[in-house]
């Protein structure tokens, strides 16, 4: 039975966790980022993979760096067959590159060589992509640069938000990877190499532009929408309030000025933006939960307001 060493942190890598482990695969310990401040209260917290881990009663090591010869020497000691990494966090050096026979491999939330980087889900919605997936990759030391054992697509819903995708694309990626292992660690899939001038980065998003400016195009703010939420989200002003948008669509007609909430009705909350209207479906007012428009509706008057600074 080869021996795996399993390398992430986020929620996201917790179905390839569970999917290795119930295959039977050996996982001679895990990998994730040590606790980090959580909450209100900022108590420190372990990842969603170490309390996993911990359910299923697998070693569980907490490296601040795998860059130290300690850390080397640690992984080195487990003798793995190979690393498998989904969302770890942490930069993996050469020496942990090359060290494992049949390599580091990676789980990637996008067709490579499109969104390499730490936010490709997002970046896939922002840009209006129809298609998505997941790529499973031999890890080289670029950034997601490596060649590609296997890749499958799925289609982005036109109202699906970034943590629906999200979930959908972390299902895709565990069974991929247990179906594309057993050929890995065996010797009968050999990589492609990506086309590094088709390749698009996505890089971190901050959390400022999450603002919504409504003279920008409704199809641009609509996709903000959906890809930032849950987290950060995207977020305006009604006068001293500050809400979160979930959910929304962009449509073509429009009346008043950008940030004008011109219609108003149970399908939606329409808002005038520099081209088009964006319909809000989703929202959370302040210390509220997430409701439909027409829950938000139901206490509230907002037909002729102005959203925005």
């Amino acid at each position: 039975m080869p021996r795996l060493v399993f390398a992430g942190s986020s929620d996201f890598a917790v179905p390839a966790l569970d999917a290795l482990a119930d295959a039977d695969w050996e996982i001679c310990a895990v990998l994730t980022q040590p606790d980090r401040p959580a909450g209100r209260r900022r108590r420190p917290a372990p990842t969603p993979v170490r309390s996993r881990a911990r359910e299923r009663g697998l070693h569980v090591q907490t490296p601040l760096t795998l860059r130290t010869p300690a850390a080397v020497d640690a992984l080195a000691e487990m003798r793995p067959d190979a690393v498998v990494v989904v969302d770890y966090g942490l930069i993996l050096p050469p020496a942990v590159l090359e060290l494992p026979p049949a390599g580091c491999i990676n789980g990637h939330a996008s067709l490579l060589p499109r969104w390499r980087g730490a936010a490709p889900i997002q970046h896939a919605i922002l840009a209006g992509d129809v298609l998505t997936g997941i790529s499973i990759m031999h890890m080289d030391e670029g950034l997601d640069t490596g060649p590609v054992y296997k890749m499958q697509s799925i289609e982005i819903g036109a109202v699906e938000t970034g943590g629906e995708l999200r979930e959908r694309l972390a299902q895709l990626c565990a069974a991929l990877l247990v179906g594309t292992l057993p050929g890995i660690l065996a010797g009968r899939l050999e990589p492609r190499p990506q086309d590094d001038t088709l390749a698009t980065y996505a890089g971190k998003l901050d959390p400022a532009v999450a603002e919504m400016d409504w003279r920008i195009p409704a199809t641009t703010l609509a996709r903000q929408v959906r890809a930032f939420a849950p987290r950060p989200g995207a977020w305006t002003r009604r006068g001293a309030e500050r809400i979160k948008l979930h959910r929304a669509v962009a449509l073509a007609e429009r009346e008043g000025e950008p940030g004008e909430v011109w219609r108003t009705g149970p399908g939606g909350i329409d808002v005038a933006a520099g081209a088009g209207s964006v319909r809000v479906l989703e929202l959370q007012p302040p210390g509220g939960r997430v409701m439909s428009a027409r829950d938000f509706l139901n206490s509230r008057t907002v037909l002729g307001q102005r959203f925005g600074a």
